[in-house]
């Protein structure tokens, strides 16, 4: 019973010192967005926010799609580490980075038919998509180093070493902090200059990490065929096609969202922007806590410790639904606050307040959601992770999205991202049974 309550404390421990670091990593990220939305915001042209807004869908789907580059990479790294294999755990992560270096070099070079049909496909006023494209050439430069750097969070992340993601991350996003206040207030860039700002953030960041790793790594010695060692990088292109296509859906949702709002107009478009900045600042709170269940999933399950991975899916949703609590009870004495510290414009604020309620349903759902996708990843039952995201997307979410559009009713489509939240969260659970208790895997492990 004392070993029983000692193991217990121990997983508990675990669980929070690494939620609590991912946290401080995490937020600094939606921290920088808001920075980047309350400098756009109060110029005179709200366009420039419109068009940042309509431009950052197009490089969700470009950066996210390669998302498995971090997910992936915390997974297989995590399970190494539960092995006991210091070998393979250096092996990912350069697996990861050459994939990652590659993928960058790649959308640079394509970039002209990257942004084109990008642009096609969303829509805007003129001046709204004018903005987005200046966006959109400023901050592409920078995907070679943005895709090492998920490579290298998700190591540091599988490592348990999340210290090390958080030097990264802040120095990288201060840098951004003050490059978004030389390029778009002093220089007067405006959108251009929030994408020069970012671009520059992340090659510094890159910087970092690597700094990082040749002063605390201790690499292991490697040849090429072993890093490209086909039956690791076929299971490895398997996991990461799997959630390559959960991420495409995901992005395809809140694209869907946003630019149904465009299609409702530029303020509803603008006031939806600034909510959605909400919700991305609570889901990189609560995903500081699925951080921590990625890599401890990863490490249990390398271990075969099936009993503690049920205690950490207990702990992790109850943590992610009181994280979700607390983000809603703050924001409740401080709502009025955040909608003028982001904009001054005073239609957009009545338009934001008028759909605020729809922010409590769509965080409480998400925040389960969100730790149920920390587990999955951290076995990487890249599948299940697919199959759930496939139906609460195409489904569920389009087809009530696409009603609301017709309607022209805002309500029914934050009504959608709700529907959409509680699918992913049934969905997974449902999963979870055969996972969890008759310890079968939805992917093999790379």
């Amino acid at each position: 019973m004392e070993r029983s309550a000692g193991a217990r404390g121990d997983l508990h421990r675990r669980f929070f010192r690494l939620a609590l670091i991912n946290i401080l990593t995490n937020v600094t990220v939606p921290l920088v967005g808001l920075v980047d939305t309350a400098m756009l915001g109060h110029l005179a042209d709200i366009r420039f926010l419109a068009g940042v807004a309509l431009a950052s869908i197009l490089f969700d789907y470009v950066y996210w799609s390669f998302g498995f580059l971090r997910m992936g990479a915390t997974g297989t790294t995590a399970q190494a580490v539960g092995r006991d294999d210091a070998h393979e755990v250096y092996l990912v992560l350069y697996r990861f980075l050459a994939v990652a270096g590659i993928l960058g070099v790649a959308l640079i070079v394509l970039k002209g038919p990257v942004r084109e049909l990008g642009f096609v496909l969303l829509s805007g006023e003129s001046g709204v998509e004018a903005a987005g494209r200046d966006y959109f050439d400023a901050r592409i430069w920078g995907a070679p180093a943005t895709l090492c750097n998920y490579a290298f969070l998700g190591w540091y992340l599988g490592r348990e070493e999340s210290r090390h993601a958080l030097v990264m991350t802040v120095i990288g996003n201060l840098a951004n902090v003050g490059l978004n206040y030389v390029f778009i207030i002093r220089m007067g860039l405006a959108a251009q200059g929030a994408g020069l700002a970012t671009m520059a953030s992340q090659y510094l960041m890159l910087a970092v990490a690597v700094t990082i790793f040749l002063q605390v790594g201790k690499p292991v010695a490697w040849r090429w065929r072993e890093v490209m060692h086909r039956e690791r990088l076929v299971a490895l292109t398997k996991l990461n096609v799997d959630i390559m296509v959960r991420t495409f859906c995901l992005q395809t949702t809140f694209a869907v969202f946003t630019n149904f709002s465009s299609l409702m107009g530029t303020t509803i478009l603008a006031a939806n922007a600034i909510i959605l900045r909400l919700l991305l600042l609570a889901s990189y709170f609560i995903d500081g806590a699925a951080f921590a269940s990625e890599s401890l999933a990863g490490i249990f399950r390398g271990q075969g410790d099936r009993d503690r991975l049920r205690k950490l899916v207990r702990l992790s949703l109850l943590s992610g639904l009181g994280f979700a609590v607390l983000f809603l009870v703050a924001l409740g004495l401080t709502s009025g606050l955040f909608y003028r510290l982001l904009t001054s414009h005073e239609d957009v604020i009545r338009t934001a307040v008028r759909y605020h309620l729809w922010f409590v349903p769509v965080l409480l759902f998400g925040s389960q959601a969100y730790m149920w996708d920390g587990i999955f990843l951290g076995l990487t039952a890249g599948r299940a992770l697919r199959n759930s995201m496939l139906v609460s997307t195409v489904l569920v979410f389009l087809p009530v999205a696409a009603l609301a559009l017709y309607l022209g009713s805002p309500h029914l489509l934050w009504a959608a991202l709700v529907i959409f939240m509680i699918a992913r969260t049934v969905t997974l659970g449902i999963a979870s049974r055969s996972l969890l208790h008759d310890g079968e895997s939805s992917s093999s492990s790379p």
